[in-house]
Parts: structure tokens; C-alpha cells; sequence
């Protein structure tokens, strides 16, 4: 039994959507990795990749789930959250299928 997951704000919510955007064509970019930290504090980064690096996609995708699900968003503040995750997807200057894959499952999530 897996121990029970510290509950994020939103903050480290979004650390954690970015870095799955990141490794979502399988291949983490230095481009990405400078775009992510921009939008956080290195403690927060740091802390959140440790637990990224240790889930499969399952485990991702479940903990993502529960978190927003513990969060009310708005309107206004998924819109931004969505602008970050093409942001992520677009720094390589292309999209890629699994990229695209990835950004229908985390607007079922999200919205």
C-alpha cells in the first residue's frame, strides 16, 4: 500500500501538470525544464520533480485528478493553466501526437 499523497496547492499542482507536458513526447527538454522553473521557486520544482520522477503515468494522472478535484478553479485561472501547458508543448516548435493525446486527457480532467 502506497502511502497517502501530501495534498498540493495549486502551485505545486501545476509544477506537476508541466513536468508530465514535458515527458509526454518521451524526451524532457532543457527548453521546457527553463520554461517550468520560470513559473515556480526552485523548493517547489525541485520537490515536485523528485515525486514526478518516481510515478508512472498512472499514478500521474490519478494524483492530477485528485488535486483538481480538491481545488476550485475558475474559469479564468484553467485558461492560464491551459496557455502553460501549450506553452510546455510548443517549446520544441512542434506538436506531437502524444502531445496532442495529452492535452484532450487533461482537458477531460481539468474541465
Amino acid at each position: 500500500m502506497k502511502p497517502e499523497q501530501k495534498q498540493w496547492n495549486k502551485a505545486e499542482l501545476k509544477i506537476y501538470i508541466l513536468l508530465l507536458c514535458a515527458k509526454a513526447d518521451l524526451v524532457e527538454t532543457e527548453e521546457e525544464f527553463i520554461l517550468i522553473k520560470s513559473k515556480t521557486s526552485t523548493d517547489i520544482f525541485d520537490r515536485m520533480y523528485e515525486e514526478f520522477c518516481k510515478d508512472d503515468e498512472d499514478e500521474c494522472f490519478e494524483k492530477i485528478q485528485n488535486a483538481v478535484g480538491r481545488h476550485k478553479y475558475s474559469y479564468k485561472e484553467l485558461s492560464e493553466l491551459k496557455k502553460e501547458i501549450q506553452e510546455v508543448f510548443f517549446s520544441d516548435k512542434k506538436l506531437l501526437m502524444k502531445e496532442q493525446n495529452l492535452s484532450r486527457v487533461l482537458d477531460n480532467i481539468l474541465y
